[in-house]
């Protein structure tokens, strides 16, 4: 049997929110069997609890925010990613504003704390959403689809009028069956354009941003002086944003997820079908190892 995972030790973290630009406590930590993951706003009083799920997401616009009796967490996303990446089933996630801190852009980060405080195995079974027939949305030129698959794969393809991108490789396809979601995932970075900054910033939105924890691009190339971590890092970003919008199923997904041009919003209506059709997926366990899928295997220390 294949079992449900926490974080080992409480751990500690700060940084600016994207959008707001304040500065914001966080802190990680294990949580019981069957839990989930658990956002608590500890600057209300009393405490919000908000469970990450399909359900309490209040918006998506340019992140994922989730909320319950007007009390919200913005872009929640790039953590999530790191919790599906790291198969951590249960945590409380406790902010002292209402944004997650943007870190450096990318899920490393999050990736780099857990790890250092290490994970540990629990009494239950871990549950898998399975996708059992296809489930498709549509916007114009941009779909999002979910289709049966024996274990976990995604395709991305972004589409972006920018001499940067349109010299990069603009699709990716990753199968973590060989791929490890540390490696070749967590690093990519959000990423953003000069020229739509002051829009954004008369709106109130992406006063955090800058060149620390984004790729930011003038008309012509990358201002950061990094330059890009991967060729097809704004591609391979899109792939990070979309299993952390997933992860939010309260499950991980055994099946392939491929999508044109999605954003948050349609990666959010794919999820809103597919729970309101029951008969294109099903919640199940593992009791043996020769029946899971191997994206699942490698996610299991026991027999790492």
């Amino acid at each position: 049997m294949i079992r449900q995972r926490t974080l080992k030790n409480e751990i500690t973290g700060a940084g600016v929110g994207l959008h707001k630009g304040v500065k914001i406590q966080m802190k990680l930590k294990p949580a019981p069997v069957n839990t989930g993951i658990v956002f608590r706003r500890t600057d209300l009083n009393p405490v919000v609890e908000i469970p990450a799920c399909v359900e309490n997401v209040s918006c998506t616009r340019l992140s994922t925010t989730i909320g319950v009796n007007g009390a919200e967490v913005s872009t929640v996303e790039h953590l999530m990613s790191a919790f599906a990446g790291l198969g951590v089933d249960n945590a409380y996630v406790d902010v002292t504003a209402g944004e997650v801190p943007i870190m450096d852009g990318s899920s490393h980060p999050f990736v780099f704390l857990m790890e250092a405080g290490g994970l540990e195995l629990q009494s239950a079974p871990k549950k898998f959403i399975r996708i059992k027939r296809a489930v498709t949305v549509q916007e114009g030129d941009m779909w999002a689809k979910l289709e049966p698959y024996h274990g976990f794969k995604i395709s991305f393809t972004i589409d972006f009028d920018h001499p940067v991108i349109k010299n990069s490789n603009q699709r990716v396809e990753v199968d973590f069956a060989t791929a490890s979601y540390k490696n070749y995932i967590s690093r990519a970075r959000t990423f953003g354009f000069v020229s739509e900054l002051e829009n954004l910033h008369s709106k109130g939105l992406a006063r955090g941003a800058s060149i620390r924890n984004a790729v930011v691009m003038n008309d012509y190339h990358v201002m950061n002086e990094d330059q890009l971590r991967y060729e097809d890092e704004c591609a391979r970003h899109k792939v990070l944003d979309a299993i952390g919008d997933i992860y939010l199923l309260g499950h991980p997904l055994i099946g392939s997820f491929s999508a044109h041009k999605s954003g948050h919003y349609l990666n959010n209506q794919l999820l809103v079908a597919l729970k309101q059709d029951e008969t294109a997926w099903e919640l199940i366990d593992y009791e043996r190892y020769e029946d899971m899928p191997s994206s699942i295997l490698r996610l299991d220390p026991a027999i790492a």
